[in-house]
């Protein structure tokens, strides 16, 4: 399957602090990537110089089959960039912030008009098309924000965090037009702090710690790295913790874990349906009733907590969007790229 983007040895440096140290990816067209990484990992950094805001001190990267140092504007002119915050004109109507981007695009007004009535429609945002933006609330700006960067049907698009300080609903909704676009062909590369919506809708995973990938691989895989499966079995007594660890004992090679406070045993399962089975002959023979018996699934959050000894959460590494710390040009400005 050809790559929509790929990246080799990207380093870049910002006076004595090393932000990116060979950072390596592959996205196969119509995936998305799931590029999770704590706190000055190096996300933000990674994704500024895919989309030409930013060059590398050194490495090679190409998107949509285009290298982003020498075809900088046909890169431009093949993505769609949604950044941590929404960037829209809060003075215009959403209607007026999709047909100016479509403009810019020199797409002609009349196309400009028809492209801005089909995304608004998608996006459920036809109801306050006229409506000036600063009256939209969080997941509308948004979702007006994803329309904008989609203005031109790029074949991948980039999004930051796109989620972020969403609401619930508002978030899935997000993910399922994100999930439209990925069935239309569309590749994406998703930054997030949620490991949910990693898990959720990420192909792959990738995950940035230090300025590189430190993993990368599918949610499954990675969970199954940091311990895959255990069984959890809780009791009522503590009399009877004696007992459920020696049954566990049976099933793994393992030592059981022990939380005496919770009166809870676990190990990793690695016999499947058999040894569950097993395990629930054996308690019962014993006269243990257990007060929960369980299969727990590693999550994404203890794939993260292995992999980096962190938890996820926060802002990045220290080139925010605004482009202070780089010089670079703001998310905001994507209507003045747009127009190069």
């Amino acid at each position: 399957m050809q790559e929509a983007i790929y990246a080799e040895g990207i380093c870049k440096r910002y006076g004595d602090y090393q932000a990116l140290s060979g950072v390596n990816l592959a996205v196969p067209a119509g995936t998305v990537l799931g590029v999770l990484g704590p706190n000055g990992a190096g996300k933000t950094t990674t994704v500024r110089i895919l989309t030409t805001l930013l060059s590398p001190d050194q490495g090679y990267a190409r998107v949509a089959g285009y290298d982003v140092l020498k075809q900088p504007r046909e890169v431009r002119r093949n993505i769609g960039l949604t950044g941590q915050y929404a960037a829209v004109d809060e003075r215009l109507t959403g209607r007026e912030n999709l047909q100016l981007i479509s403009v810019l695009l020199h797409q002609g007004r009349r196309r400009a008009k028809q492209r801005a009535n089909e995304l608004l429609e998608k996006f459920s945002l036809t109801a306050a098309a006229d409506r000036p933006a600063k009256t939209y609330s969080g997941g509308m700006r948004r979702r007006l924000d994803l329309a904008a960067s989609l203005v031109a049907s790029p074949p991948v698009i980039f999004l930051d965090e796109p989620t972020t300080g969403l609401d619930l609903t508002s978030r899935l909704a997000l993910w399922d037009m994100i999930r439209e676009q990925v069935n239309e062909g569309v590749t994406v590369l998703l930054t997030t702090q949620y490991l949910e919506e990693a898990d959720q809708l990420a192909d792959r995973v990738a995950v940035i710690d230090t300025g590189k990938v430190i993993a990368d691989g599918t949610p499954d895989e990675l969970k199954r790295r940091v311990g895959g499966d255990r069984l959890e079995v809780s009791v009522s007594s503590p009399a009877d913790l004696a007992t459920v660890v020696r049954v566990l004992c049976g099933v793994s090679f393992e030592a059981p874990k022990v939380d005496e406070e919770n009166r809870t045993v676990s190990v990793p399962l690695g016999g499947g349906i058999k040894a569950i089975a097993g395990v629930s002959g054996e308690l019962a023979a014993a006269g243990v009733e257990p007060e929960d018996f369980a299969v727990r699934r590693s999550s994404m959050d203890d794939v993260f907590l292995a992999l980096t000894g962190k938890t996820a959460g926060g802002d990045e590494d220290g080139s925010n969007d605004s482009g202070a710390a780089t010089g670079g040009p703001s998310t905001g400005e994507r209507k003045q790229e747009a127009a190069v």
